[in-house]
């Protein structure tokens, strides 16, 4: 019969990890809450990977000074309040919250247990945090936005297809701390002398809808914005671009290894891997509401060139001068 710990060595996808062991006699066991919408094992849950590699690196190993205690809300994150509390109930040391509203929804549960946001489009402005220098709550990690990232990323939109007047953005309104993006890009659409669209998806059966009205609307590319459902179906997003013969550009590198045109943003995989290091300061003492909430200091660009052949775009030699990795 499949005891608890290798069930949950399974669930969580920690097969790269050391082989289990017990716990030394009298040393001291964390317990490590992870809230997010996907588990390791399914297609949105590879972003853990760099977590749990930060943790290896720290010397933590499950089963030996951790144990994890994962809950996944995946489409449905009418869940986050009980799974949220669940965490709570099991008395886990430090709750590591994914993308939004993951966060909010740990804040809500606790004001005592620490919380470590993994990506987080505005803590500031969702009220996680006083400030990003001084969180001064029970809540501290990083964030995966900039002011600037939505300008530039419709500033290269518009580079690679010069003729662009309209632009949809896809957005989900389940998760608030998006509109800080929403408004981000209205001002740099209007620098650009473009006007946008803005398309909700909340659930994973919503693109194919949204993507139509894109087209009838005529929109001539698409910008879309991140979150964990976004990423879990980031090739269903790729393959309803392609089909609708839109040029796309997403915040994070997966969505144009998974086919997509091009893609500026912070390293998701980076910033999974530096919320390890919270964790770790966390359990050695520290107060999480004086560790500042990290922001992203570098933006990588990618580029698939196969995409763009397949819709006849050129990319500019300035913008391929600019990329930090090209798929040929």
């Amino acid at each position: 019969m499949m005891d608890r710990r290798t069930w949950l060595r399974g669930a969580l996808g920690l097969s790269f990890l050391p082989l289990l062991a017990e716990a030394q006699p009298g040393a001291k066991v964390y317990r490590i809450g992870l809230l997010g919408g996907s588990s390791p094992t399914e297609p949105g849950g590879r972003v853990w990977e760099g977590f749990f590699q930060g943790l290896r690196d720290l010397g933590y190993v499950e089963g030996q000074n951790i144990v994890v205690e994962g809950r996944w809300y995946g489409d449905r994150p009418e869940r986050l309040p009980s799974l949220a509390a669940d965490l709570v109930r099991v008395k886990v040391d430090v709750i590591v919250a994914g993308t939004a509203p993951a966060p909010e929804a740990a804040h809500r549960a606790t004001s005592m247990i620490p919380i470590v946001m993994a990506s987080h489009p505005d803590p500031v402005g969702s009220g996680l945090a006083v400030t990003l220098a001084k969180p001064g709550k029970n809540l501290t990690g990083l964030s995966n936005v900039s002011p600037e990232l939505a300008g530039k990323q419709l500033q290269l939109l518009k580079e690679v297809v010069p003729t662009l007047s309209r632009t949809a953005v896809l957005w989900n309104p389940t998760v608030p701390s998006q509109r800080l993006s929403l408004k981000a890009a209205e001002g740099a659409a209007r620098s650009l002398g473009m006007q946008l669209q803005f398309v909700e998806a909340r659930a994973p059966g919503d693109f194919a809808n949204a993507f139509s009205a894109m087209t009838k609307a005529g929109a001539g590319g698409v910008m879309a914005l991140g979150g964990s459902m976004f990423f879990a179906e980031r090739r269903q997003i790729v393959e309803l671009a392609a089909r609708s013969r839109l040029p796309a550009i997403y915040s994070v590198r997966e969505f144009v290894d998974a086919g997509g045109l091009m893609a500026y943003g912070a390293s998701i995989r980076e910033s999974w891997r530096r919320a390890a290091t919270y964790v770790d300061k966390i359990l050695k003492g520290a107060n999480p509401g004086e560790l500042p909430i990290e922001q992203p200091t570098k933006f990588d660009l990618t580029i698939n060139l196969k995409t763009a052949r397949a819709l006849e775009l050129t990319v500019p030699p300035s913008v391929l001068a600019q990329a930090d990795q090209v798929i040929r």
